[in-house]
C-alpha cells in the first residue's frame, strides 16, 4: 500500500519542471501522505565555501506565521530564572544548571539556548557539549540577550536560525501542512527574500543555484524563482 502511495506522490511531480511559489505549495498538499500533521521544508543549495568566514552564513528570522512547532528553549541565567520560565523556556538556571550538564544529569534535549550576556564565561566549562549539537548561544545569532522575556517569545512565535551546513547549503522548516496555502506562501516569500538578503561578501558569481520545498517524507519539489541575489 505504502509503495502504491509513493507512486502516485512522484506521478504529481515532474522532475524536469519549476513551479511557481504557488504551484509549489499546493503540490506539497497533495504529496502529503503521512497521517500526521506534516512539516514543510525548504532547503538551498547555495554557492559558498564555508572554510571562508565571509561565505558563511548564520542568522536568524521569525517567520510571519509561525512555525507550528512547540520549541524548547532552555535559557542560561542567575537573575531571570522566574522570567524565562513564565515567557515558555522548558528549563532555566544559572550555575547550577551547568553543572548538571556538565555531569550529563540534564539531557540536552532542547531546539536552541538562549544566555544572558553575565553567563557567557561559565558556559565554557559545557561548550564540549552544547557546541556539536549547535546549542551554544552566540550573539551573532541572537541568542545572547539581557532581555529574556523578550527573546524567548520571540523563538517561541517562529524564528528560525539559516545556517550554511559543511557544504555551504541552508536548511531550514516553513511551518506546517495545516497552515494552508496563503500562510505557507507568505512564509516561504519571507525565507526566500530573507537568503537574498544576508548573501556573504565573499559570495562570487550565482549565489543560489536552486530552491526545493518538500513535506515530511514527500518528494522535492523546485522552484521556479529569480534565485541570484543581485
Amino acid at each position: 500500500m505504502a509503495g502504491k502511495k509513493l507512486r502516485k506522490v512522484l506521478e504529481l511531480v515532474d522532475q524536469n519542471a519549476v513551479y511557481s511559489m504557488e504551484d509549489a505549495i499546493e503540490l506539497i498538499e497533495k504529496t502529503n501522505t503521512v497521517k500526521f500533521d506534516a512539516t514543510v521544508e525548504i532547503h538551498f543549495n547555495l554557492n559558498l565555501d564555508p572554510k571562508y568566514q565571509d561565505q558563511m552564513i548564520r542568522v536568524t528570522t521569525s517567520l510571519p506565521n509561525g512555525t507550528g512547532k512547540k520549541v524548547k528553549v532552555c535559557v542560561f541565567t542567575e537573575t531571570k530564572i522566574e522570567e524565562a520560565k513564565k515567557a515558555g523556556a522548558t528549563v532555566a538556571g544559572g550555575e547550577e544548571l551547568i553543572e548538571q550538564i556538565a555531569q550529563g544529569k540534564q539531557a540536552l534535549d532542547f531546539d536552541i539556548c538562549v544566555a544572558t550576556p553575565d553567563m557567557m564565561r561559565k558556559l565554557g566549562k559545557i561548550a564540549r557539549q552544547l557546541g556539536p549539537k549547535g546549542l551554544m548561544p552566540n550573539p551573532k545569532t541572537g541568542t545572547v540577550w539581557d532581555d529574556v522575556e523578550a527573546i524567548v517569545k520571540e523563538i517561541a512565535a517562529g524564528r528560525v536560525e539559516l545556517r550554511t551546513d559543511k557544504q555551504g547549503n541552508i536548511h531550514t522548516i516553513l511551518g506546517k501542512v495545516s497552515f494552508g496555502k496563503e500562510k505557507l506562501v507568505q512564509n516561504l516569500e519571507h525565507v526566500l527574500n530573507f537568503v537574498k538578503e544576508v548573501k556573504p561578501s565573499g559570495s562570487k558569481g550565482k549565489y543560489i543555484n536552486s530552491v526545493y520545498v518538500c513535506n515530511t517524507m514527500g518528494p522535492g519539489i523546485k522552484l521556479a524563482t529569480e534565485v541570484d541575489a543581485k
